[in-house]
């Protein structure tokens, strides 16, 4: 029997799949599925520190300012504020009944901007049973006046705060724009975090050339995507003692396959479960489970990290030495060149 337990953030798990932040983990019955599907952990959809800020004072002015000028109203129209369930309230609420119902872990997400929001979220969340905190800092650098030092130290703050007042394993999603990411994710492992996940994906805005503005459009990931995640992986791997998680670019047991040998802890889906549904877990886990049988693996922790940079034989192929053998390896169709 080929044992697919992996430690994630000091958790134990059954196998290193793991669903990450989507849609899916809002229906309790949704992530009973991906349980019963095989999951060895879920991560809970990203609750928006913006999105209750405004929630909080749209109720604000409707409460407290809708009555303003209407001298006859006694405010019985108004609703009784201690019945309203805001989003933060949804949120915990949900979180109580996925760790009422599921076996697995559950790791909450938090998107936040601010220190203060950070920390009242963070501790809101471990209070109501989140097994570790997945932080997605969603910061994109458009001030030229800010240095990359600066960009760093945002993020180094926010995790401070939070590590100040939470003791849960925190794990930082991180964009792949930074200028030296083992240096980086070298600070944060000293700032306290578990764990990191590699990489969040930055939804790039597009121009409608008939309106002639600005447009937002949601991309899923293909499998395209995993190429970069198994290089820094693979660089990660052995050379920090973070849990590496791997997520955006898996559609199937190929890439989970290949970044458990980069050296990932666990691998991330969304996408293909949000195109599939949960019963696309299940068929990966048997593929991954034959693919290991056939190359006569044991476990996941024999073969993780085993192509790693640290365990290659020529550790330049994931760095400059492949940016070169590529470019040279090109060949155009006959005709092309003449």
């Amino acid at each position: 029997m080929i044992d697919l337990s992996t430690d994630y953030l000091g958790l134990k798990l059954k196998n290193p799949l793991v669903p990450s932040a989507s849609p899916l983990s809002k229906n309790l019955d949704m992530a009973l599925r991906l349980e019963d599907a095989g999951a060895g952990a879920l991560v809970m959809y990203s609750l928006f520190e913006e999105e209750l800020r405004r929630e909080d004072a749209m109720l604000d002015r409707f409460l407290l300012h809708s009555g303003l000028g209407h001298g006859e109203s006694d405010g019985g129209f108004l609703p009784d504020d201690g019945q309203f369930q805001g989003g933060l309230e949804r949120y915990l609420t949900h979180l109580q009944q996925l760790k009422q119902r599921l076996e697995i872990p559950v790791v909450a997400s938090l998107n936040g901007v601010t220190s203060s929001g950070w920390v009242e979220l963070g501790r809101a969340l471990e209070q109501a049973g989140a097994d570790a905190l997945e932080l997605n800092v969603y910061h994109v650098a458009a001030n030229a006046r800010h240095s990359g030092e600066n960009v760093e130290a945002r993020y180094l703050s926010l995790l401070l705060e939070l590590r100040r007042v939470v003791k849960l394993p925190i794990v930082m999603k991180l964009s792949p724009f930074f200028s030296s990411l083992p240096n980086f994710v070298r600070q944060l492992e000293h700032a306290g975090a578990q764990g990191v996940a590699l990489f969040n994906r930055f939804y790039q805005p597009d121009i409608d050339l008939d309106q002639l503005r600005m447009t937002d459009q949601l991309h899923l990931s293909t499998a395209e995507e995993a190429l970069l995640r198994i290089r820094w992986i693979a660089i990660l791997h052995g050379r920090t003692r973070l849990t590496l998680a791997a997520t955006g670019g898996v559609q199937s047991e190929s890439e989970a396959l290949k970044l458990l040998l980069a050296g990932a802890d666990v691998v991330h889906l969304a996408s293909c479960l949000l195109l599939h549904g949960p019963d696309k877990l299940t068929r990966i886990l048997a593929a991954m489970q034959n693919w290991m049988q056939e190359k006569e693996y044991e476990s996941v922790a024999q073969m993780k990290g085993s192509m790693s940079q640290k365990n290659l034989p020529d550790p330049n192929i994931v760095t400059r030495a492949s940016y070169l053998r590529v470019l040279d390896s090109y060949s155009p169709q006959t005709g092309v060149w003449s």
